[in-house]
């Protein structure tokens, strides 16, 4: 399906976060935000369907729609508007046989061949990283060179959301850069004030 993406695309992994859901929602609502996604990686299937339900009710009370990180059987028992695919998670395909398609597919890649693979199917976004250096993985692909990015770039008609140690200190060469989203993990769960963060996401835009 047609989706639009804000610049800011903040990413929800309760193991960083020091807000419990319910709070963390209010203030991404207060911000403005329309998408966030669930990531939880090393969390049970039961855990991980318990956070997912909860935090679906909750988005769906602030009018946010919710994605669904690898795991397209909890985004479909869950009610979420989508799922994000890895590498190793089930293919575009597949997922989309079990979603139909009025659900929103992200497809993570780390090269131009992968992106260009990803651009053939119906996945609605492509996102690609590491961009920079990142903590949130374990272990993390190598870091996407800026020439690959800005190949990338040209070859993708699909939304393109870049990801991997992103902040506001380094995010506005990507804007610049035609990346039509950035993927946020810490700079924004961990904002002091994170209305405040995502504002300032927004403006390096303008």
């Amino acid at each position: 399906m047609e989706f639009k993406f804000q610049p800011v695309y903040p990413i929800i992994d309760p193991e960083i976060s020091p807000r419990p859901l319910k709070s963390l929602i209010i203030e991404l609502a207060r911000a403005g935000v329309s998408l966030v996604q669930l990531r939880e990686k090393k969390s049970s299937s039961k855990q991980l369907l318990e956070d997912a339900l909860e935090l679906t009710e909750l988005a769906r009370q602030h009018g946010i729609a919710v994605i669904i990180n690898d795991r397209t059987d909890i985004a479909w028992l869950s009610g979420a508007q989508g799922v994000h695919l890895g590498q190793e998670d089930l293919p575009v395909v597949e997922a989309r046989r079990i979603l139909g398609p009025n659900k929103v597919i992200g497809s993570s890649t780390h090269n131009l061949k992968q992106a260009l693979e990803a651009e053939d199917t119906s996945a609605d976004y492509i996102a690609v990283g590491p961009i920079f250096a990142t903590n949130s993985k374990e272990k993390p692909d190598p870091i996407v060179e800026w020439g690959e990015l800005r190949e990338i770039r040209t070859k993708v008609t699909k939304p393109l959301i870049a990801i991997g140690g992103i902040t506001t200190e380094n995010a506005r060469s990507l804007f610049e850069m035609g990346v039509d989203s950035v993927a946020v993990i810490r700079d924004i769960l961990c904002a002091r004030d994170i209305a405040g963060k995502v504002k300032k996401f927004l403006e390096l835009t303008l």
